[in-house]
């Protein structure tokens, strides 16, 4: 069982921003969602973890090991698909995992050469292994972005906003692909996109200002909510009015129309229909709380 301990970690910029404010989590074999706004800590939080770049202050573990002292035994064992990832131009998707494998440390040709076949098959990319990474698709790029970062069988994977941009078969495909891999190593998977989320991970947190604000299983944080969302369908125009006297965590248009939520531990008025909570309450529900407390 891989461990991944992160003790009161804080990120200042020289700039006087606080990009990560003290967050403390204990992360185990699986997928764990990272989720929050764009801009609320995320990637400098998976830089950090990747040893890209040091933290202002606090500890981080893996397995044991303080990684901030021991660098190279993170690198040893992590694969990293970052937001975004060049590629060099007009060389093949198996030349490139090649070079990759050789710069991780992978020097048996043989081994090499088996290993990148077996990802190329894992991430469905084998009949592409000579078309040139850089003709690839968004979905196929991202799919490539796994196979690097499975070279060398890690322990450890942090994926940072992987299904941005993908079309909805490419992220199926590509979720299916995560959830196989997180069975036996961590997975870090951070998003802004709650479906991820809610499809893949029985572990999560939130985060936003830098500022871890939920942690939990989604399903836990799901049932907190039971009974105190309320939904209710209004004009455009009316919607001004509606924040003003409720507490509307969520709205969405339907047909024209606006679907509000509401958060009440009674019902708002009679128009409104107690509907059964999911993810994007919980999400939208704490960053609402979290504002009024800012």
């Amino acid at each position: 069982m891989n461990s991944l301990s992160i003790k009161n970690l804080s990120k200042m910029y020289e700039n006087g921003t606080k990009a990560i404010d003290h967050i403390s989590l204990e992360i185990t074999n699986g997928m764990f969602g990272l989720l929050g706004p764009n801009g609320a800590g995320k990637s400098t939080l998976m830089r950090t973890l990747a040893v890209l770049q040091e933290p202002t202050s606090g500890i981080i573990e893996f397995n044991g090991i303080n990684i901030l002292e021991n660098p190279m035994f993170m690198r040893q064992n992590l694969g990293y698909l970052p937001q975004e990832f060049g590629v060099y131009p007009k060389i093949s998707a198996y030349r490139l995992l090649d070079h990759l494998a050789v710069l991780k440390g992978i020097i048996n040709k043989k081994e090499r050469h088996d290993q990148i076949l077996y990802l190329l098959q894992q991430t469905n990319l084998l009949q592409h292994k000579d078309k040139a990474v850089h003709s690839f698709s968004g979905g196929m790029r991202q799919r490539f972005g796994i196979a690097q970062a499975l070279l060398g069988n890690p322990k450890i994977i942090i994926v940072d906003e992987p299904t941005a941009g993908l079309d909805p078969e490419e992220r199926n495909r590509f979720n299916n692909l995560l959830s196989e891999i997180g069975e036996s190593i961590i997975v870090i998977l951070s998003t802004h996109i709650v479906e991820d989320v809610r499809d893949l991970c029985p572990k999560m947190a939130i985060i936003s200002n830098g500022k871890l604000i939920l942690e939990g299983k989604p399903n836990e944080a799901i049932e907190s909510l039971k009974d105190k969302i309320w939904m209710k369908s209004i004009q455009k125009s009316e919607l001004n009015d509606y924040q003003s006297n409720y507490n509307i965590i969520s709205s969405s248009l339907n047909s024209g129309k606006i679907n509000i939520h509401v958060f009440a531990n009674e019902q708002p008025d009679s128009a409104f229909v107690l509907i059964h909570p999911d993810l994007n309450d919980v999400y939208f529900n704490v960053l609402a709380q979290n504002q009024l407390k800012n």
